[in-house]
């Protein structure tokens, strides 16, 4: 059977029709085919053939090859709202065009803000005379390429009708739709005849379409307020033209439902600066999700619920909080169920919440003082989160906004209410407000927001996991002065930078509104370019992995181009919690991380404990000083239980190919050699389990002097940044006042770092930077230079660190990193660095 070949006619990401946010397009009524998330703005021809409609908008194009074959193109979703703004047509009706010729230019990033998805399907048809063939899998693809070929099926032929049964039909309709027969209406309409034989026409201005074809209908380019005539012919003529208005009116109701109107042009809300070319007001916080972006500030207040404090009595009070908790645990489970990794996780940690028994112990014995049920749950929970909140380790201090949205949560149902699900946003909206909850952050539309600006909070706090879940730039800790921003003034959120600012004027919001443009072209591109194999410009292949906290950091360390996981902390398994994880909820947690990396590589590093991270179950000895005492394997080898636990689950891992185990803290090389004979041993017992690869941390200056044996006896190296510049600079990596001194290019942990390396490859054994300079886009080239063939960095950094790498040339970088072991400062090498880098690309 001949086929005709489908080009996309953009560049971008393919993704099966359903995924389009349109039930139109994602129920195949507009016909079969695949959808693009563009990353540029310019629409060619997806074979040659006959432009037969060009949408008044210019944001469509349909087109007939010679075979027969109509081919629609639709730049993203509710853009006939746009009104032909941001579109530039440069084909007409009637017009030959070739394969990959030029159709229609448009503003990407104009169009990305105002449309509701930039989704753009390209579907083919007639439905009944094609069948799509060879269909390319969903992935980056660009402008050219083959996305699917069609094969012709045999027109249906039809009975001629007799004299006795031939009829005829007519109808008149004024068009009430706003937009007139655009693409979503013209396929209800065509819908309603796929069971009618009859033969149907729409006629207007003297022009006519097939009913049955969407792109012919579109064609007419009826508008709003016209009247068009359906001419019927065969044995259902008339309700074939039953069906036609059936699916007019259908659309109607839709576009009602649906509230569609004109996008507004965002600039006319926005409150204007008055001063020369400076912000009227520049507001410091901590970047939680980092993004850039310009939108409207958007006040949201909590409402605290009143809550009696006089109980109807112990047995009614105490059963009206357990059907109140036992409603808000089967909604939460339900949904972590429907949810993404990140809301399946929080959920599961209010669920925890929900059953703590200490928890429900003190609620029952303000409902047995008298208590009603609301005020003794709320005085339980704040009681908890006043401990939470004296605690010294951020990470559970932060853990308090989770008691209080589980508090909300019960309280609702004992009004008899749920938590709301939908609150409504302005388009671009930058939400304000001291803090937020997880559930609140879920019933927020998404689509409509555009950063979250904290007054308190923190950084690895759930709403902030969930954020970045989401990919919504955080700033937090931005402060009381917050509360002083106007409801609808402009701001610029740099949460790479940790600033926000106020009511700039418009020759500098046109600045952050250019740069914010470039930066989500830049991602959108780096993010498609990272799902490939990386290596310098030279060729030389680096690796680039992601670490890992949890299930959600997994899938998006996928998303986002990771080649695997080189650090999983699964420490996050052992924190926040009275016992320790018994080995069958670590093995599903970790399955559920290998899952997650679809076949990639996964570097489980062992509980990483003690020290900065204190254990409720495991009582440390008094420490004066707890960064030098028992922490990562020193830990693991005194409470030897917990480790085997840990290492039983980490070796059923499937499929085993996939494992690595990395060993934190290690100073001798003894510490090796005997987890490695205790792997061993745990291997023979599981059923003779292939030995897995087993790696050591470099987070010492011992461990970098000693590099040489450590190699020999290791299967890989792992350069921990973090703690081995805390170490090589004897300063707290946690201290205020040192922090900006804080700097891993410091020569003399550079220094340590090319121990490192050289002797990993003198060892034949891979060197890695897990780090937080790893994804330091200044520090690349200089790493790479020293030796380091694996980056490991958060998942969000991958593309970019990706797109750095494949500018670079390997022997500039290491005649760079040369000469920076030689300098006297971090800033020196910095320095140097930012010299340097547009050369280290300029030699092949």
């Amino acid at each position: 059977m001949p086929t005709i070949k489908i080009l996309a006619p953009v560049d971008g990401w393919c993704t099966s029709l359903k995924e389009v946010p349109d039930p139109a397009f994602a129920g195949l009524m507009l016909g079969d085919g695949v959808a693009i998330d563009p990353i540029a703005g310019s629409v060619s021809a997806p074979c040659n053939g006959e432009i037969t409609t060009v949408a008044s908008g210019g944001h469509a194009v349909g087109l007939r090859s010679a075979e027969g074959v109509d081919v629609l193109v639709h730049v993203g979703i509710d853009t006939v709202r746009l009104g032909g703004q941001h579109f530039e047509v440069l084909v007409r009706p009637g017009q030959s065009v070739s394969a990959g010729e030029a159709l229609i230019r448009f503003d990407l990033d104009a169009v990305a803000r105002a449309a509701r998805s930039l989704m753009t399907p390209i579907v083919v048809g007639p439905p009944e005379n094609v069948e799509i063939v060879n269909r390319c899998a969903a992935g980056a693809v660009r402008a050219g390429e083959v996305l699917f070929e069609v094969a012709m099926r045999a027109a249906r032929v039809l009975a001629p009708a007799s004299a006795s049964v031939a009829a005829t039909a007519t109808g008149k309709l004024t068009i009430t739709l706003q937009h007139g027969l655009h693409a979503r209406p013209a396929a209800l309409l065509a819908q309603q005849l796929r069971t009618m034989t009859a033969e149907v026409l729409i006629e207007i201005r003297g022009r006519r379409a097939n009913a049955r074809s969407v792109v012919s209908i579109m064609s007419l380019e009826v508008r709003c307020g016209e009247e068009i005539l359906i001419r019927a012919t065969g044995a259902d003529a008339a309700a074939a033209v039953d069906a036609v208005l059936a699916g007019v009116e259908a659309a109607v109701r839709a576009e009602a439902s649906a509230g569609h109107v004109a996008a507004p042009i965002a600039e006319s809300t926005w409150v204007r600066g008055t001063t020369g070319d400076r912000n009227a007001q520049a507001l410091a916080g901590v970047s939680a999700v980092p993004g850039y972006v310009v939108g409207i500030a958007t006040r949201i207040e909590r409402q605290e619920l009143v809550v009696t404090e006089t109980g109807a009595g112990l047995d009614l009070e105490s059963v009206a909080l357990l059907r109140a908790r036992s409603n808000v645990k089967a909604r939460l489970l339900r949904a972590g169920e429907i949810g993404s990794a990140a809301r399946r996780e929080i959920a599961a940690a209010h669920v925890e919440f929900l059953d703590d028994p200490l928890l429900n112990e003190v609620a029952q014995e303000f409902i047995a003082a008298g208590k009603s049920a609301g005020f003794a749950w709320r005085a339980a929970t704040r009681r908890s989160m006043s401990l939470l909140q004296g605690l010294a380790d951020e990470r559970l201090r932060e853990r308090a906004d989770d008691l209080l949205d589980v508090e909300s949560h019960v309280l609702y149902a004992l009004a008899g209410e749920a938590r709301p699900m939908h609150l409504p946003l302005p388009k671009r909206a930058v939400l304000l407000a001291d803090d937020l909850l997880p559930s609140e952050l879920v019933a927020l539309e998404r689509e409509q927001l555009t950063a979250i600006c904290l007054a308190n909070g923190g950084a690895t706090s759930h709403v902030a996991i969930l954020a970045a879940a989401m990919d919504v730039p955080m700033l937090v800790g931005v402060g009381a002065r917050l509360r002083s921003v106007t409801e609808g003034a402009i701001l610029i959120v740099d949460a790479d930078s940790g600033v926000l600012e106020v009511a700039p004027v418009p020759a500098v919001v046109e600045r952050a509104e250019a740069r914010a443009a470039a930066q989500r072209a830049q991602r959108v591109a780096e993010r498609v370019a990272a799902q490939r194999e990386c290596r310098s410009l030279d060729g030389t292949r680096i690796e680039v992995y992601a670490n890992v906290g949890s299930v959600a950091d997994a899938f998006a360390a996928v998303a986002n181009g990771a080649e695997g996981c080189g650090l999983l902390r699964t420490e996050f398994l052992f924190i926040d919690r009275d016992t320790a994880p018994s080995e069958a909820e670590q093995l599903a947690t970790y399955q559920a991380v290998a899952a997650a990396l679809g076949g990639r590589p996964l570097v489980l590093r062992l509980m990483d404990v003690g020290g900065d991270k204190p254990l409720a179950y495991l009582p440390l000895p008094v420490e004066e000083n707890p960064a030098l005492g028992l922490r990562g394997i020193r830990t693991a080898l005194w409470r030897r239980d917990l480790l085997h636990t840990q290492l039983r689950a980490a070796l059923q891992v499937e499929p085993a190919a996939i494992l690595r185990l990395l060993l934190p803290m290690i100073t001798d090389v003894a510490e090796v050699r005997t987890v490695r004979a205790i792997v061993d041993q745990l291997c023979a017992d599981l059923g003779g389990r292939v030995p897995v690869q087993i790696g050591a941390m470099v987070e010492t200056p011992a461990a970098a002097l000693t590099a040489p044996l450590i190699a020999h006896e290791a299967d890989f190296l792992s350069i921990g940044s973090n703690d081995l510049t805390q170490y090589a600079l004897a300063m707290d990596r946690g201290h205020t006042e040192l922090a900006a001194r804080m700097d891993a290019l410091h020569p003399a942990v550079l220094q340590l770092i090319a121990a490192a390396a050289a002797a990993g490859a003198a060892a034949g054994k891979g060197v890695a930077v897990c780090g937080g300079v790893a994804a330091d886009l200044a520090a690349v080239p200089v790493l790479i230079g020293l030796g380091v063939t694996e980056l490991s960095v958060v998942p969000s950094a991958v593309p970019a660190v990706k797109r750095l790498i494949g500018s670079l040339n390997l022997a500039q970088c290491t005649s760079l990193s040369a000469r920076c072991l030689g300098l006297e400062s971090a800033a020196a090498v910095r320095a140097l660095v930012a010299q340097s880098l547009p050369a280290l690309g300029d030699s092949r």
